[in-house]
């Protein structure tokens, strides 16, 4: 009867345990926020990448930027964040689910000729 007992508590162990591997940790569908901040002034930059809520990582992004002006400029959850600089001084940012989508949106909002992306930031879970 033992034996029953304990193969019967392997056999619910062991089914358990596929059911757990099946559906995956909890925080899987869990959105990751990413932010981008400038400093306008000084050509600082603070960004974050993976972080539970967007006023999380707009606050690390502000945070890493080191400059009394910063701004958060853009955020994203489950993507990409670009910012771009013309030599005129010019910004512009952007979001996407791809890296390239991010920079190519922060190229066309830019004001001025020759501008270059100056920063990209990916979250975990991007395209």
């Amino acid at each position: 009867m033992n034996k029953i007992v304990a193969r019967t508590a392997v056999i619910a162990a062991t089914a358990g345990a596929a059911i757990a591997i099946a559906t995956g940790p909890a925080s899987a569908s869990a959105d990751n926020y990413g932010s981008i901040a400038i400093s306008t002034s000084t050509g600082n930059i603070g960004w974050s990448y993976d972080y539970a809520s967007r006023a999380t990582a707009e606050s690390v992004a502000l945070s890493n930027c080191n400059a009394s002006d910063c701004s958060a400029v853009v955020w994203f959850a489950n993507g990409c964040g670009a910012v771009s600089k013309a030599p005129n001084g010019a910004w512009g940012w952007g979001y996407a689910a791809s890296r390239e989508g991010a920079e190519a949106q922060a190229l066309s909002h830019t004001q001025g000729a020759n501008a270059e992306i100056v920063r990209w930031v990916c979250t975990t879970g991007h395209q």
